[in-house]
Parts: C-alpha cells; structure tokens; sequence
C-alpha cells in the first residue's frame, strides 16, 4: 500500500461499463510527514475520498478485483481507504 494525497478528479467521457459508476481521482505519493514522494498515480476510488484527503493506495490487479469482486476489471490503482491521522512512536 501507499500513503497518498488525492489532488483532483478526473472525468472520463469513454469507461468500461464495469466501471462507470465509479471516479478516477489523481493522487501523489507522500512521505508520513506530507511531503510528495514520487509521481502522481491515477486511482479508482471506493471509499468517497475528496481533494485534499489523505489515503491508502493498492497497487495490484489482484486487489482490485477482490475489491470490486469482479475478475475482469481493467484496473491496477485503487484508494482502499481515507487515512484519518498517523501516530509514530517517539
């Protein structure tokens, strides 16, 4: 999984049929402190996440598909949860 920040949405006039009741959201991989850490990532968004939330990005077909409970869905990224806060030690 990666941390990510979702910085806007993408709309799509042409989607598979198996995903057109869902968005495309843009996302940035960060480090625990915030700060980017590597390109922005298209994702599928199953948890209703907005611009500017914190989330947990998989990056596998496989999860995607045990997600959605479909075998046949063209996706690789998908924002698996909205991160409320990160508590370290120390």
């Amino acid at each position: 999984m990666i941390l990510c920040r979702v910085t806007g949405t993408i709309v799509a006039t042409q989607k598979s049929g198996t995903l057109r009741e869902q968005k495309i959201l843009i996302v940035q991989p960060v480090d625990l402190d915030g700060s980017p850490t590597g390109r922005d990532i298209l994702a599928l968004d199953t948890v209703d996440a907005g611009t500017g939330d914190t989330v947990l990005v998989v990056q596998e077909g496989q999860a995607a598909a045990q997600m959605l409970h479909r075998k046949d869905v063209p996706v690789h990224s998908m924002v698996v949860a909205v991160v409320d806060g990160i508590d370290l030690p120390g």
